[in-house]
């Protein structure tokens, strides 16, 4: 009787604990792989800087200079200039530095600027953040391929930029017709990044004169915006200092000839750009600015002249 008893007790035990047992269940542990950031960077050909969304008060150069950046197995490509773009290097422009990965990090050797290490976010499938801790300033960035990447619209959105890119513009053509005004006698036109003291200058010197010599006899501020319905005509003002306005339509014949019409004589003048400025030191001016700052500087510049 009592063997009976300690089998029943023993039987009983063994079913309580493999009834517990068949109870616990242990659940794997699910992780989400990490796409390493060499891989985000080569998912696009060319990274576009959009300038308006950058939020800091630091100023990297080369980050604002640079209307696209490549990232090419070590090898920092630039679209730093708009006169040739899509063209210059395949469409990525020049190699201005080369750049490490550490996890997502990424630091960048510049050739003129130096060193800078950034701390990268995955925002979209096609938009990465770039942090600079040290100056507490970000950059978005946004991914394009350049076989779809719209080079010309990018080119005419910153028309302003362009006309930068040339010490000067010497005027090669006037129309026979129209009516004989003032501008005739402007023979060369320069174009420079917004100041307090006006961002243009023109010049009466003769044609064939050595740009570094011109003598610049009037200043003031020029503004280009954008005609409606008309992507690739723009129209530009010059607002002279002590002169009346000279309102004209722009249109570019290629990249390095600019067309001017006048309106108010009917005349139309052709200025070719001499000595182009290929845009890589931090002393070649036009790093980019928001367009909320462009126009800012525009309207400040007009009421210290007034």
């Amino acid at each position: 009787m009592r063997t009976i008893k300690l089998l029943s007790s023993f039987l009983l035990m063994l079913t309580v604990f493999t009834s517990c047992y068949t109870d616990v269940y242990i659940e794997d542990e699910v992780t989400t792989p990490v796409v390493p950031l060499s891989a985000v960077l080569e998912d696009y050909e060319l990274w576009y800087v959009d300038i308006d969304q950058t939020h800091g008060n630091g100023s990297i150069p080369f980050m604002e200079k640079a209307f696209t950046l490549s990232f090419l197995n070590g090898t920092i490509m630039a679209n730093n200039n708009l006169a040739g773009i899509g063209d210059q290097g395949n469409g990525f422009g020049i190699e201005v530095g080369y750049y490490d990965i550490f996890d997502y990090d990424l630091d960048i050797g510049h050739d003129i600027d130096g060193f800078y290490s950034f701390e990268v976010s995955v925002l979209s499938n096609n938009s990465i953040e770039l942090y600079h801790r040290y100056s507490n300033t970000s950059f978005v960035l946004k991914g394009y391929q350049r076989s779809t990447f719209d080079y010309d619209r990018l080119f005419y959105d910153n028309i302003h930029y362009f006309l930068q890119e040339y010490v000067a513009w010497e005027k090669i053509y006037t129309s026979s017709t129209g009516w004989s005004n003032e501008f005739d006698a402007e023979n060369y036109l320069q174009f420079l990044p917004a100041t307090s003291g006006g961002n243009f200058q023109s010049s009466q010197d003769g044609i064939g004169s050595s740009t570094s010599n011109l003598y610049w006899d009037y200043t003031g501020i020029y503004e280009v915006q954008n005609v409606s319905n008309n992507a690739c005509l723009k129209t530009l003002t010059l607002d002279y200092d002590y002169f009346a306005d000279e309102f004209f339509e722009l249109s570019i014949i290629d990249d390095a000839t600019i067309a001017l019409y006048h309106p108010a004589s009917g005349s139309e003048y052709r200025f070719r750009g001499r000595g182009y400025i290929q845009y890589k030191t931090p002393s070649e001016g036009k790093s980019r600015l928001k367009q909320s700052e462009i126009e800012q500087n525009i309207k400040t510049i007009k009421a210290l002249a007034k």
